[in-house]
């Protein structure tokens, strides 16, 4: 029996790899996050329950991240302890376009890209795009407004976390395969279009007022660096998961 520890085991992506491992049986999996126990681990500080949690580990696959920051110290202690326990198998989840945009939490995904290939461990690194529940949230927090504001020229390709966690639970159970292809979601829409979606579907009434950003980031997502437009591997589209989330009919177009 094989032994597979999930980073960020509790959280949207990692505790669905973890039902996903489970079910495929004859695996012991493990969870390690900041309060799960046994394996309750701040990633950031490492110690010993850090070695304790990857001790008998065959493979990990590394779903904790902080936006706020924090990614690279984690993952330099967990390839550590990984090292220190022998682990044969690290399976990195990233993001598409960490490379194209300039912004401060994709360039720390690309520094432990970096960071896992250099590990001298086998290794697999998998880049999705934009989960539909991070386009959710930011449509949650711009319809606040009277007026709904959303960056000029920027489309997107969400793509649906269970179809990202199967890939990555088959990633897991194979050997270390490095950079495997993207896996992006099934439709590239503009985000004015994708917001309309999110009103006509939550029954809000918004004027939408497409804003001009300035930076560099902004110009990375517009040229569209963080799209696989050639890799549309997904199935579930916006729309399918606003009617699954919310009990909404179709909503595009209204």
């Amino acid at each position: 029996m094989t032994t597979i520890l999930v980073t960020g085991g509790t959280g949207t992506l990692g505790r669905i790899v973890v039902e996903r491992l489970r079910d495929a049986g004859e695996h012991e999996v493990r969870v390690l996050s900041r309060t799960a126990r046994p394996y309750a681990v701040d990633l950031c500080k490492g110690g010993a329950g850090l070695d304790a949690a990857v001790a008998g580990v065959d493979t990990i696959v590394h779903c904790a991240s902080a936006p706020n920051g924090g990614d690279e110290q984690a993952a330099r202690n967990l390839i550590a302890a990984a090292r220190r326990a022998g682990v044969r198998h690290l399976v990195y989840i990233s993001i598409v376009g960490v490379d194209r945009v300039p912004l401060g939490y994709y360039r720390a995904k690309l520094a432990v890209e970096r960071q896992v290939e250099q590990s001298g461990l086998g290794w697999t690194v998998l880049r999705a795009t934009q989960f539909h529940d991070l386009l959710i949230r930011l449509f949650q927090a711009l319809a606040k407004l009277p007026v709904m504001l959303v960056p000029a020229g920027v489309s997107d390709q969400p793509v649906e976390v269970a179809e990202v966690a199967d890939r990555l639970a088959e990633l897991a159970l194979a050997a270390p395969a490095g950079r495997v292809e993207d896996l992006g979601g099934p439709e590239v829409r503009g985000l004015d279009d994708l917001a309309r979606s999110y009103l006509g579907a939550t029954g809000r009434r918004r004027p939408l007022v497409r804003l001009p950003l300035a930076g560099k980031a902004y110009r990375g997502f517009r040229s569209g660096g963080h799209l696989a437009p050639a890799h549309r591997v997904g199935k579930g589209t916006f729309d399918d998961h606003l009617a699954t989330r919310l009990g909404a009919g179709p909503a595009r177009g209204r």
